[in-house]
């Protein structure tokens, strides 16, 4: 792990299950995770990822969910905000922390990292996630070239999500067959979502340091 990887503020890390992994509701994960995906989204960047429809694999857009949709419009004004007084109101960070700290939840459950449902909103889960300490004082010009400077991570991130998606569905086969995760593409999935949630929060002003390429 790079020192800059375990320096950064935002920081993921999900451990595996103990023994034998729930088949019938990993069976049934997308099903079950729709109200989740509502709100908040499902596991891609910044609204992109990768699905299958009648029509085969695809590539594009998909809802930020209701809240994920609101903390698109709160960075908007936290944009502005910042760039203009160099300070962001505290309210609106707050918001983006509890979006994130949901969707980090609801990501590793639709991800089959774990079996047990997540919460609607705050509340305990198996997992470890934080987002760091409010930022007094803001970066005015990366936040103001926020979105060319994230151009970088968008590309790579694509790619690594397209790789993620069909080990997901390897795993998902491994979970109803053997009742395990393959450990290697678990680690594989819980980086990718690492990566993921660390890039969001860059983009959602939540802090300015650059996020690095790295699953780490």
């Amino acid at each position: 792990m790079s020192t800059q990887s375990r320096s950064y503020p935002v920081t993921y890390d999900v451990e595996a299950p103990p023994g034998e992994r729930n088949r019938l509701t990993s069976a049934f994960r997308i099903i079950l995770a729709i109200p989740h995906a509502l709100l908040i989204g499902g596991p891609g960047v910044a609204g992109w990822s990768v699905a299958v429809s009648n029509e085969g694999t695809r590539i594009g857009s998909t809802a930020l969910g209701i809240i994920g949709a609101a903390a698109s419009v709160i960075a908007v004004i936290s944009w502005f905000a910042i760039v203009f007084t160099g300070r962001q109101p505290r309210g609106l960070w707050d918001f983006t922390c509890f979006y994130l700290t949901w969707r980090s939840k609801a990501v590793a459950y639709m991800a089959l990292l774990r079996d047990e449902y997540p919460p609607f909103g705050d509340g305990p889960y198996p997992l470890s996630f934080s987002i760091g300490e409010f930022p007094e004082t803001r970066d005015r010009v990366s936040v103001g070239f926020r979105l060319i400077l994230a151009v970088p991570h968008f590309i790579v991130l694509f790619f690594i999500g397209i790789a993620w998606f069909f080990t997901a569905v390897v795993g998902w086969f491994a979970i109803l067959l053997t009742g395990a995760y393959p450990q290697g593409l678990f680690r594989f999935s819980v980086g990718y979502l690492r990566w993921s949630l660390r890039f969001e929060a860059y983009l959602l002003l939540m802090q300015d340091a650059y996020p690095p390429f790295s699953l780490d």
